[in-house]
Formats: structure tokens, C-alpha cells, sequence
């Protein structure tokens, strides 16, 4: 059924000429809307240099002594302009300007005013004024115009941005090289020697007096804590006094116990050394005695030797008691004051008198050990026997002297600085004796006088704290100076001295020096325009599309398919009367009268149900819409030269959305009738809206928002992106799945409810029909 309802209309659509045309007409007329929008709008932005704009300098320049250069921003604008092709720049007077703007020979104009550099340059005043252009718009001409001829005012701003920045770096980057040459002269040089040494010296200066002021308010704080107890000190210092005499009567009586001392032990040192002198001449006889009996009776020999050893090892204790005697002197000496002139003295002779006493003690039991090693070899060895009375006499000669320089050295040495310390002590503490007893006459006098001093020690040394504060300040502010200047010198003068020793630097004081000195002889203006312009942008495109043309050929080539839809309803008949149902159910030329009234679904009783008419129609409408995406998308690709990556991908996108959106119109049509042919129209508004094809979903209202998931436009436009520019991921055939699931409502609608209204929609359009007028 459906096929024979798809032949039939075939047969019809070709019959004739004019039949032919027509539908070739369908076929093309929606490309042909598709084409002439895409190549209006290829490259819109490209061609703006055909919008007059006027541009309008009134500005009379600025020059100080600040900056020794005269400056007019207006005339550096106009110079920049001239060059600048983005639009059609009109250079003229500021009322012609504002008049061709108000009567539309100018879409805009920009007027710069009288003082417009002398306001930029209050940059460098306490009082700044922002400097301001003088923008004219008309706004009614054309909604675009105002946008782009925005663009052309920022372009404008932008260039005053740069071209002042530019100058004031550049003035500034002269100014600092200027700086650096007369800082590497030698007068420069010379005169930074000077002002440090300066410096230096300041700086020392403020340092010592800060410590000076500290000290003092240190003294002032002790002395303060002085007079606090001076009183009592004072009151006891009588009492003191007279113990201090009992202590010196003593002291005195201690000297002279010291003297007698003294002689005590210089007559028992002279009578024990001589004791031991001659003792030694006893041993050397019975060694000699010892050492002849040998040959003659060995055993008697050795046991003299034995003998002789026990009886020198025995005298060592004549030795440690000296010493200990010694010691016992040495800590008496050491309580001396140490102002004592003598007391060093005294302890030196003491010690070496210690020393040699020690050597001679150390001799005397090397010759005991020799004398018994003698005793055991005398019965072995007669020849190390004769050896060993050799060394044994040597040792004893030793031994001797020992003691002979132990008594010279204590004659020489300590007894005359024992007499000597004697003599002071005495002297000294008879002056002490008179000292107190005028220091007791002078406290009575002194004892009134300290009650007044310390009232005003505490505020003074509170000055003096604040005082060394300042000073300390001053010191480091001075020092830091002087750091920065020594900074300077060194940038300036790095290389000034090949091998002086003098210009050695740190690592980074020398990076520092290179790349001031790099600033200041670099080109000048190179650098401004970098300081003008620091930031460059470069763009990256993801998915690039080749131009503005192509960029709205999705949108275009959608629109367009959805009129063709519209177009085919309109033209074509979406009902099919009872002669065609008839001939197809070869009945004929009409249906029995039992079939009733014309209309969808009265065939049914012979087989012709609801969806085969459904089917059976729409099939030719399916294939004008095919052959209308097939157009529009080849025409867009290889006639206008449209970007698409995936050439089959673009033209699938065509075909699905021909067959969505010919069922969807096709399906209001048959349901609705006439109102079904509105209701299209008023979606294809709705989409051109809501799709985002023009303009990003997010700068929509709210409710173009919401609704912009549930329309078939964006799935269809941005599945078309990606195939023209690249998808990300399964990007394209999601679209295309959602573009698809829109077929779900309309043939639910199309075969299933509409079958309750139809009676309705046959009332409405009899009701029309009677009208003669639609």
C-alpha cells in the first residue's frame, strides 16, 4: 500500500513541465537560502574598513621641565591612524566630525581634546585628571556598525595606552643612561671615594658616641646604686676603720714571724743540703771501697753496693720534707695582694727552687737503682762490674752539684725576696694604718652629703637611653647609605681598574652591574615598546575554523533545511483524497459510499489503514528533503568552499536532519492542518533564538537556556561543527543520536494521537474551506 501511494505520487510529481520545475524549485530554493546567507556573512569582520569614521585633534601638546621633550598624544595618534587600514578613517575638523555623525556620512567620531597630553602628564602631579577622548555614535544605521566602530575606539585607546607609555620609558631609559655614563667618570668616581670615606666616618662616629651615651647611663645606673647605700657604708666605716688596725697590728706581727721564718729555714736548708753533701762523699768512699773488694771477696762487695742503695733511697725523705716546706711558703706568698711588686717575684724563685729540688731527688734515686743493679752484677761480670763504678761515680758527682745548685739558688733567690716581701709588708701596712685613721675623719665629713646626689640619676639616664637610640638609628641609616653608594660604584665602575684589588665583588653584585649596564646602553626604543606592550598574546585554536563563513554554515545550513521542510508542506498536499485511495486499492476512481465522509483512515475496511497513508505520502516528502540536505551541504562544501575535516560525516548530518525535520513538520502538518503548518513556523523561530548557533548558549536568557537541550537546532548544529572541525571523543555521535530520538515523538504523534482529533480537524478546515477566502 504504502509503495503504491509512493509510485502514484512519483507519477504525478513528473507528469508535467511545469510539475518538474516545481519540485526541482523545492529542491534548490532552500540551498539557494543556505548559500546567499553563509556567503553574505564569509568574512563580515574583513571588510570593515569601508565604515567611516572621523577623527577630530585638538590637542595642543605639553612639555615640562621634568621631561625636556614636548609631547602631543593627539599628533602620535593621528600619525598611528593613518596607518591603520581596520577601518576608513576620516581625518577632520572636530564640528564636521559631529555633524557627519549626527547625519550619518560617519557612523563615528572620535574628538581629542585641547588638553588632552597636558591631562596624561598629571601622572607626575599630586593632582591627576584622567584623560579623556570624545566618542560619537550613531547607534541607528545599523546594529552591527556601533560594535565594530566600538572596536576601532578601543583600538584607538589602546594606541594612546602604548604610545604614552612608550614615551615616558623611553624619556626615562635616556635619563637612566645618561646617569650611568657621568656615574663611570672619574669625577664621579672620585667624588663617591670621598662621600664614603665620609660616610665612614659619620658612621663610626654616631656608633662611638651611641656607646659612649650607653657607658655613661651604665655608670650612672651604678653610681646611682652607690649613693643608695653610701649612708650606710658611711655610717660603718669607723668601726671598719678600727678593726681594720687590729687586722694590720696583726698583720705586722705575721711579717715578722715571716722574717723569722724565713731565717729559720735558710739555717735548716744550709744544714740539711750540707748533711747531704757530705754524705754523697761518704757513698763515693765506700763505692771505691766496694768496687776494690771485688776480685777479693765479691759477696762482700755486692753486699756493701745493697747496703749503700737503702741508704740513699732511705735520704729521699730530707728531699720531699724541703719540698713540702717549699709549698707551704708559696701558699702564704700567694695571698699577697697582687699589687704586691715582689709577691711574682717570690713565687717564680719559689717554683724553680721546687724544680731543682726535684732534679736533685731524681738524681739521687737513679743513683740508688744504679747502685743496686751494681750489687747483683758485681758477682757475674767483672768487666760490667768496672762499667757500672764508673757511672756509679759520675752519678754521685751529679748528684752533688744537684745539691750545690739547690743551695746557691735558694741563697741567690728566695731569701733575698723573703726579706725584701718582709720589709714591704711592713711599710705597707704602716701606710694603711694612717689611711684608715684619715679615712675615718674624712667619713664624718662625707656622711651629709649623699643624701641629695641619686634624686635625679633615674630621669638622666632615661634621656641618655633615648639618646643612644638615636644614635644607633643615625649609625645604621648611615651604614646602609654608605652599602647602597659602594652598590652603585661597583655598577659603575666594574672595569674600570683591570687588576686593583680593590674591585673585587660578589657574583651577584656583578650580575647586578651587567644588567644595569646591558638597561642603559641597550636601544631605547626598543626597549619602551616593550615596556609599553609587555604581554603578547598568542593564540592557540582548538578546532580551528577557517573563517567566519564557515563558522555560520552549520547554523545557515540547518535554518535551511527546516524552510525546505516548511516549503514542502506548503506546496505539497499531506492528505491523500478518496479517488487516489481508490486507484490504489483498484477501485477504481472512487471509494464505495460506505467508506463515508473524505478524510484520513476511511479506506481502512479495504486494507488502506492509517499508517500506510501516513507512510505512503510522506515518502515523497522524504525524498525532496533528502535531495535538499544532499544540496545544500554538496553546494556549501565544494561551491562556497565551506571547511569540513570529514567531508561524508557533514553530509550524514544533512541527511538525518532533512529526515527529522520533514517528519516533524510533515506530522503537525497532517495532524493539525493549517495550524500544524504555523505551529513549524513558530519552532523555526524558536530555534533561530535558542539554538546558539549565533550566539554562545550562556549569553541567552534563562529560558532559551532551559529550553535549549529540548530542541533538534543545536543537536544538529553542533554535530555539524564536529564534523567540519574535529570531534572530541564520541561528541558527533551523541548529536546525532539525540538528533535522531526527536523521530520518537513525532511518529508517536504522527500514527498514534492524532487519531482522536481528526474528525476535529476536518470540522476545521470545512469550517475554513466555507469562507471562499482561506
Amino acid at each position: 500500500m504504502i509503495w503504491g501511494i509512493f509510485k502514484r505520487d512519483m507519477c504525478h510529481a513528473t507528469r508535467n513541465v511545469i510539475a518538474v520545475i516545481v519540485s526541482m524549485g523545492l529542491v534548490v530554493v532552500p540551498a539557494l537560502y543556505a548559500w546567499f546567507n553563509i556567503a553574505a556573512s564569509w568574512d563580515p569582520y574583513g571588510n570593515t574598513k569601508a565604515l567611516k569614521v572621523a577623527v577630530a585633534n585638538n590637542d595642543k601638546g605639553y612639555k615640562s621641565d621634568l621631561i625636556p621633550v614636548r609631547v602631543n598624544v593627539g599628533e602620535t595618534i593621528i600619525s598611528t591612524l593613518h596607518a591603520n587600514d581596520q577601518l576608513d578613517w576620516q581625518f577632520v575638523k572636530s564640528d564636521k566630525a559631529i555633524d557627519g555623525v549626527k547625519s550619518g556620512e560617519y557612523y563615528a567620531a572620535i574628538v581629542i581634546p585641547k588638553g588632552f597630553s597636558a591631562d596624561m602628564m598629571t601622572l607626575f602631579s599630586p593632582d591627576i585628571k584622567h584623560a579623556q577622548l570624545k566618542y560619537y555614535l550613531n547607534e541607528k544605521i545599523n546594529p552591527i556598525a556601533p560594535h565594530i566602530t566600538d572596536q576601532g575606539a578601543t583600538t584607538v585607546v589602546n594606541t594612546i595606552d602604548k604610545t604614552f607609555a612608550k614615551t615616558i620609558a623611553q624619556v626615562g631609559l635616556d635619563l637612566a643612561s645618561s646617569i650611568l655614563h657621568y656615574s663611570q667618570s672619574p669625577q664621579m668616581a672620585e667624588y663617591m671615594r670621598n662621600l664614603n670615606g665620609n660616610l665612614t666616618t659619620m658612621a663610626d662616629t654616631l656608633s662611638g658616641a651611641s656607646q659612649q651615651v650607653t657607658s655613661y647611663s651604665q655608670l650612672l645606673g651604678s653610681a646611682n646604686d652607690i649613693v643608695d647605700s653610701t649612708g650606710k657604708l658611711l655610717a660603718s666605716a669607723t668601726k671598719a676603720g678600727k678593726q681594720a688596725q687590729n687586722a694590720l697590728k696583726q698583720g705586722k706581727s705575721g711579717a715578722t714571724s715571716l722574717t723569722s721564718a724565713g731565717a729559720n729555714v735558710t739555717s735548716s736548708v744550709n744544714t740539711a743540703l750540707d748533711q747531704v753533701s757530705g754524705a754523697f762523699d761518704q757513698v763515693a768512699a765506700k763505692v771505691n771501697k766496694a768496687f776494690d773488694a771485688i776480685g777479693k771477696d765479691s759477696d762482700t762487695a755486692a753486699s756493701q753496693l745493697a747496703t749503700l742503695s737503702e741508704q740513699i733511697s732511705s735520704g729521699e725523705s730530707l728531699y720531699d720534707t724541703y719540698i713540702t716546706s717549699l709549698n707551704h711558703m708559696r701558699e702564704s706568698v700567694e695571698q699577697l695582694p697582687d699589687s704586691d711588686s715582689a709577691k711574682q717575684a717570690l713565687l717564680e724563685a719559689i717554683d724553680r727552687e721546687i724544680t731543682l729540688l726535684e732534679a736533685a731527688k731524681g738524681d739521687s734515686q737513679k743513683l740508688a737503682q744504679q747502685l743496686k743493679d751494681a750489687s747483683t752484677q758485681v758477682t757475674q761480670d767483672t768487666a760490667a762490674a768496672e762499667r757500672s763504678r764508673k757511672e756509679i761515680l759520675n752519678r754521685i758527682t751529679s748528684a752533688k752539684q744537684s745539691i750545690s745548685n739547690v743551695r746557691d739558688d735558694y741563697a741567690t733567690n728566695v731569701k733575698p725576696k723573703i726579706d725584701a716581701l718582709a720589709s714591704t709588708v711592713s711599710t705597707l701596712i704602716s701606710q694603711t694604718d694612717s689611711m684608715i685613721t684619715q679615712l675615718s675623719g674624712t667619713a664624718d665629713d662625707l656622711d651629709d652629703v649623699t643624701g641629695d646626689v641619686g634624686t635625679n640619676v633615674t630621669s638622666i639616664r632615661s634621656k641618655l637611653g633615648a639618646i643612644a637610640k638615636k644614635l644607633d638609628s643615625s649609625a645604621a641609616t648611615v651604614k646602609e647609605l654608605i652599602t647602597k653608594l659602594e652598590t652603585g660604584g661597583n655598577a659603575g665602575d666594574g672595569n674600570s681598574d683591570g687588576g686593583d684589588g680593590d674591585n673585587d665583588a660578589s657574583s651577584s653584585d656583578s650580575g647586578e652591574s651587567d644588567e644595569l649596564r646591558a638597561l642603559a646602553t641597550a636601544n631605547a626604543s626598543t626597549l619602551s615598546t616593550l615596556i609599553s606592550a609587555p604581554v603578547a598574546l598568542h593564540r592557540v585554536s582548538v578546532y580551528p575554523i577557517a573563517n567566519y563563513g564557515s563558522a555560520m554554515a552549520p547554523f545557515y545550513t540547518i535554518l535551511s533545511i527546516w524552510v525546505g521542510a516548511i516549503i514542502l508542506c506548503a506546496m505539497l498536499k499531506v492528505t491523500i483524497s478518496d479517488r487516489e485511495k481508490a486507484h490504489v486499492l483498484g477501485l477504481g476512481d472512487t471509494l464505495p459510499r460506505i467508506a463515508g465522509p473524505s478524510g484520513p483512515g476511511n479506506a481502512s475496511r479495504w486494507g488502506l489503514r492509517l499508517d500506510h497513508e501516513y507512510f505512503g505520502r510522506y515518502a515523497i516528502f522524504a525524498l525532496l528533503a533528502l535531495l535538499q540536505g544532499t544540496l545544500v551541504c554538496l553546494g556549501d562544501t565544494y561551491f562556497l568552499g565551506v571547511q569540513a575535516n570529514h567531508a561524508l560525516q557533514f553530509l550524514a548530518v544533512g541527511w538525518l536532519a532533512a529526515l527529522v525535520f520533514s517528519n516533524i513538520v510533515y506530522t503537525l502538518t497532517v495532524s493539525f492542518g493549517d495550524i500544524g503548518k504555523a505551529v513549524a513556523v513558530v519552532l523555526l523561530v524558536m530555534q533561530v533564538a535558542g539554538s546558539g548557533g549565533t550566539f554562545p548558549i550562556e549569553t541567552l536568557p534563562k529560558f532559551f537556556q532551559m529550553l535549549y537541550p529540548f530542541l533538534p537546532f543545536p543537536h544538529a548544529i553542533d554535530a555539524m561543527h564536529a564534523a567540519m572541525a574535529g570531534s572530541y571523543g564520541n561528541e558527533y555521535l551523541l548529536d546525532m543520536v539525540y538528533l535522531a530520538l526527536f523521530l520518537i515523538p513525532s511518529l508517536l504523534l504522527g500514527l498514534v494521537l492524532r487519531k482522536p482529533v481528526i474528525r476535529l480537524n476536518n470540522w476545521v478546515s470545512r469550517n475554513l474551506e466555507s469562507t471562499k477566502v482561506m
